[in-house]
C-alpha cells in the first residue's frame, strides 16, 4: 500500500474555489479500483491549510489515477489558488492481512 499526504496552503480569497475543486476530485478518486482511501481535511489551527490523505493499492493505481480527467483538472486548476507550492509526502506501508 502507498500512502500520500499532500499539503496545500490556500489563499483565503480562493478558499471556496479550492473547496469546489477538492470535492470534484475526491469522489471520483474514491471510486477508482486501486484506491483504498481518499480524503481531505483542513487544519483546525490553521485556516485554509489542507491535507489530502490518500491510500493506494500500489504504484499502478497511482499511475492510473494521475491519468484521469478529474485528477488532471485538479492539478491544472489548483496551483493558482495556493499561496505556496504544495508539499507531498509519500509512504509505503504493509497492508493488514
Amino acid at each position: 500500500m502507498i500512502i500520500i499526504h499532500a499539503f496545500l496552503k490556500v489563499e483565503p480569497i480562493h478558499r471556496n474555489e479550492f473547496l469546489e475543486q477538492a470535492k470534484k476530485v475526491t469522489m471520483p478518486s474514491q471510486e477508482e479500483e486501486g484506491n483504498i482511501s481518499y480524503q481531505f481535511f483542513e487544519d483546525p489551527e490553521q485556516p485554509n491549510e489542507f491535507v489530502f490523505i490518500e491510500k493506494w493499492k500500489d504504484q499502478a493505481a497511482i499511475t492510473y489515477h494521475e491519468q484521469t480527467s478529474h485528477f488532471k483538472t485538479f492539478v491544472s486548476n489548483v496551483p493558482g489558488l495556493l499561496r505556496e507550492p504544495l508539499h507531498v509526502e509519500l509512504f509505503e506501508a504493509a497492508a493488514r492481512q
